[in-house]
């Protein structure tokens, strides 16, 4: 009887069988591994098994013989990744706010290809988070691919910055206009990727949200914008940068009841500057880029927080809180 032509790859499926079927708690015999490949038109016997699995083991995979009053039998030890840590990394996708329904699927799907056919049911997990929207927009994987690979061969790129309609569709800005930076970081704020990089026109570092990049395309042009780059602390910068909005930067005084503690360190970290006021109240001083976001962030605060200078910045606030003020009193929206 002539042999399958499966049969020169007896090894390779042993190997799927143990990944796939087996773990700690289930084993298989020799027998029954015989049963699994008779599956795929391979012939074995028992012996071979047992030299088939020597190899595998011999190679370096860590395959258990099991004997215990329920029987004897083999499984696949320790794996690439233990089953907690898949369902942490499946947990980090589903919970991911930029990808896409469809690509948390397909990445959950490839993960549980390091579990074994029972533990992957386990990872068949759902985590909620509270007001979720998933992205629906999937080029930005390929953004963040491309992005590093201009980093890593010191070129510029360009590309279209977009931005939503009322009918709910993602169009260039300023009439498709192309953006020229030379890209140095990527920083990961408030869940949405951001590019910092250089603009040669403004002479300044910006940043640019990833998924509402483009058409970008790798320029001929070397980057530049080092020597400004060196000297930016990317950290430091969005610490003071309100949902990495931009606007002029500021040291600003700012006094919270003792309860905000916990909101403060949160927001700027543990080596802020904070002193002492009057019983039940503290004092920073910070620099942050003063905007609308800034505001807000500080008037939802409410009672327990005040801005204390400089002068023309807590002016600057009274102006923002007076036309909320009179946007509720009169119903309209001011023009911009």
């Amino acid at each position: 009887m002539p042999k399958s032509s499966n049969q020169k790859l007896k090894l390779l499926y042993l190997l799927k069988i143990l990944r796939e079927e087996t773990d700690e708690e289930h084993f298989l015999n020799s027998q029954q591994l015989i049963e699994r490949l008779a599956r795929w038109d391979i012939s074995a016997e028992r012996k071979s098994i047992y030299d088939d699995i020597a190899r595998l083991m011999d190679f370096g995979y860590d395959i258990v013989h099991v004997k215990n009053k329920a029987g004897s039998g083999y499984y696949m030890g320790s794996r690439e990744f233990e089953l907690p840590e898949l369902k942490l990394l499946v947990d980090v996708v589903q919970a991911s706010r930029f990808i896409t329904q469809r690509k948390s699927r397909e990445l959950i799907q490839k993960l549980e290809q390091f579990a074994g056919a029972k533990e992957a049911t386990q990872l068949q997990r759902q985590v909620y988070v509270a007001g979720r929207v998933k992205t629906e927009n999937e080029s930005i994987y390929y953004n963040v691919d491309f992005i590093h690979r201009a980093i890593q061969e010191n070129r510029q790129i360009s590309f279209q910055y977009m931005e939503w309609t009322l009918d709910r569709r993602l169009v260039p800005r300023k009439g498709g206009e192309r953006y020229v930076i030379s890209p140095w970081a990527l920083s990961w704020n408030d869940e949405n990727y951001y590019l910092i990089g250089y603009d040669a026109a403004a002479d300044q570092l910006k940043h640019y949200r990833v998924d509402k990049m483009g058409s970008i395309q790798l320029m001929a042009l070397e980057r530049e914008g080092g020597s400004a780059f060196k000297s930016f602390d990317i950290a430091a910068y969005t610490n003071k940068t309100f949902g990495m909005y931009g606007g002029k930067e500021e040291t600003v005084s700012l006094e919270f009841a003792d309860r905000l503690i916990g909101v403060v360190i949160d927001r700027f970290g543990k080596e802020t500057d904070i002193r002492r006021l009057a019983e039940g109240t503290f004092r920073i001083r910070v620099k942050v880029a003063v905007s609308g976001q800034f505001f807000g962030w500080l008037t939802g605060l409410g009672i327990q927080a005040r801005l204390t200078g400089p002068p023309d910045v807590v002016e600057e606030y009274k102006e923002y809180l007076k036309k909320i003020n009179k946007l509720y009193e009169e119903g309209r929206f001011e023009e911009a």
